[in-house]
């Protein structure tokens, strides 16, 4: 009898073990799952997450005759007093040739004021196709009172989206940036 209550014994062990390691992976999972998710939009453009690329990686792309509309968005999150947008709405030019587009961002507060651009595009396929060389949404902006900037994005439209069934027809890409008051 002892011998079949420690074996038993045993087994719960082994599972309140296997429970608990469970429960700890599901929790550092849990934490990971943001800059997991963040990394794989990055790499895939995924959700209309844009690239980054390098000026000599950009050097290397050859324009292509295809026409594309870059059509920017501005907007500002709840809360933050600044104003915030670009200089013009839409950009013509061609997949493959390297752009400069500009934006204002204005704090018109009485205090310093530390912001950040999230970003996106749509099409959100397009979004592996889109890379940014330079841009205003890498660092935080901080604006003090009354300070108006000008920011700008410089970009291009990789000739690989010419190859993608889901892509090759796209005349027109919205950029999108949303300015969030920073953490302090």
């Amino acid at each position: 009898m002892a011998a079949a209550i420690e074996k038993t014994a045993r087994a719960n062990r082994k599972v309140a073990a296997i429970a608990a390691g469970a429960a700890l992976g599901m929790l550092g999972l849990g934490y990971a799952a943001v800059p997991l998710y963040r990394m794989f939009c990055q790499a895939t453009g995924f959700a209309g997450t844009t690239q980054r690329a390098t000026a000599a990686q950009a050097a290397a792309v050859k324009a292509t005759l295809r026409p594309i509309t870059i059509r920017f968005d501005a907007n500002v999150a709840p809360g933050l007093p600044w104003t915030f947008k670009p200089e013009q709405v839409t950009q013509d030019g061609r997949i493959g040739e390297r752009k400069i587009a500009f934006f204002t961002a204005r704090n018109n507060s009485d205090a310093p004021i530390v912001g950040r651009a999230v970003f996106n595009v749509t099409p959100e396929q397009t979004g592996a196709y889109f890379h940014k060389i330079q841009c205003f949404c890498f660092n935080y902006q901080k604006l003090m009172p009354g300070q108006e900037v000008r920011m700008p994005v410089v970009y291009y439209v990789d000739p690989a989206m010419l190859d993608d069934a889901n892509t090759r027809n796209v005349p027109e890409i919205t950029l999108s940036y949303t300015f969030n008051k920073a953490a302090n």
